[in-house]
């Protein structure tokens, strides 16, 4: 009997702990104005009625990006998290207030040194839910210049006529 109930806890664990990724919003902006060279992923620090708007999908990503500070923090800026219609009016925030990125030492030692190469910025790229815990995903990224813009859409132009021509084709 014993043996039976350890193993429906270790499944129910399993199976609580192993949740997949529901995807809140993406910043389709940053693919096409930057290069994203490198992806990170990091907890944020949030009020709980933010935490309400961020799952209800009350995120804009206009204008936000990361900034890192000397003592080795890093917080997101500009992020815009809509008011949640449900909270008390007395916990009322500011929708644009800077929050705070949950990375390690190492972590933003590394992006620290990254950032100071000329022309090297992080943005954030994706806000999503992984089990009970809300994620963002930060890219280190370098602008586009207006040749690399053209040639992006030149590709997809010619990737969508392969794949008409494909589709009468067959």
């Amino acid at each position: 009997m014993a043996d039976f109930l350890t193993r429906q806890n270790t499944c129910n664990y399993k199976r609580k702990h192993t949740m997949g990724v529901k995807i809140i919003t993406k910043n389709k902006r940053a693919r096409r104005e930057y290069i994203i060279l490198e992806k990170m992923e990091a907890g944020i620090s949030l009020l709980g009625a933010e935490v309400k708007a961020v799952r209800d999908g009350q995120v804009n990503f206009k204008d936000s990006y990361v900034s890192l500070t000397k003592n080795l923090e890093a917080w997101i800026e500009g992020l815009h998290i809509g008011l949640y219609k449900f909270a008390d009016p007395s916990t009322q925030y500011s929708p644009t207030r800077r929050r705070k990125l949950l990375l390690n030492k190492h972590q933003i030692q590394k992006l620290f040194g990254k950032v100071t190469e000329k022309g090297m910025t992080i943005i954030p790229l994706a806000i999503y839910l992984r089990g009970p815990w809300i994620k963002v995903e930060i890219g280190l990224a370098k602008g586009k210049l207006l040749h690399d813009k053209r040639q992006d859409l030149i590709k997809k132009a010619q990737d969508r006529d392969i794949a008409r021509a494909m589709k009468d084709r067959y």
